[in-house]
């Protein structure tokens, strides 16, 4: 599987401000995930694109959606549902991404399609009890502070395990995998270490977890600067903001 540059369909609106660069911007990822992916032999379909639109207006996700993006990432949930509401019928997959505030839950359990940001039990338990009857399981992600970093969210990477078997047997629950955002680096080689510590430890709940371990299928790790080393150290989903929709307004 290769990658080939986007051509928008006659549905595009490429009579929006910008449109132009919002193609080329999202053709130049597509190739860089490409050329990661094929520089460490792996198939460039084994990696999705999540975009991350926040501060983005609704008119921007909507042309991304309409050029084949199909998930969103989001940190802020009243921003989020406002772009929901705009964005009518067609809706892409969301994820949310940013630290979960207890007051939020409701809201991420009803109208996400992802959480990638769990990072304690209260989290899971409120996620779990909110989710409607009506919708299937919620997509979780331990979120892990894979540096130890004490300014950011994240499990420790001790408690991975305990986290995880908890939201297991949570039924309205599924978890997939787990999610880090390393420490900043003057090199995106020199993140490797970490995308490589948090790939063992999705290794090391498939071996704890051996009944479930065909569902422990996601790695979200790599933004804009850095999604090639992340794919190396194998990242099925990198979070893309600045690479595709430019400097963020302000």
């Amino acid at each position: 599987m290769h990658w080939v540059p986007i051509i928008p369909s006659s549905g595009f609106n490429d009579k929006m401000p910008g449109s132009e660069d919002l193609i080329d911007r999202l053709n130049e990822v597509r190739a860089r995930i490409d050329a990661a992916c094929r520089a460490c032999d792996r198939d460039p379909g084994s990696v999705r694109l999540l975009a991350v639109s926040k501060t983005r207006g609704s008119d921007e996700v909507r042309a991304m959606h309409e050029l084949g993006v199909e998930a969103f990432g989001e940190n802020y949930v009243d921003e989020a549902v406002a772009k929901q509401d705009a964005l009518g019928p067609r809706q892409p997959e969301w994820h949310f991404i940013g630290p979960v505030q207890s007051n939020k839950t409701r809201t991420l359990a009803e109208r996400f399609d992802w959480v990638q940001s769990v990072d304690r039990v209260k989290i899971a338990r409120r996620l779990a009890d909110q989710r409607p009857a009506d919708r299937p399981p919620l997509n979780v992600l331990v979120q892990v502070n894979i540096d130890d970093e004490a300014q950011k969210s994240g499990c420790a990477r001790d408690d991975v395990v305990e986290l995880a078997a908890d939201v297991l047997a949570r039924p309205t629950l599924v978890l997939r995998g787990l999610m880090a955002i390393p420490a900043a680096t003057e090199s995106p080689e020199d993140a490797r270490p970490a995308f490589a510590r948090l790939r063992a430890l999705l290794d090391r709940l498939r071996d704890e977890f051996p009944e479930h371990r065909a569902r422990f299928d996601t790695l979200s790790m790599g933004m804009s600067s850095d999604l090639e080393s992340a794919i190396r150290e194998g990242a099925t989903v990198v979070r893309i903001g600045t690479a595709l929709f430019g400097p963020r307004p302000g």
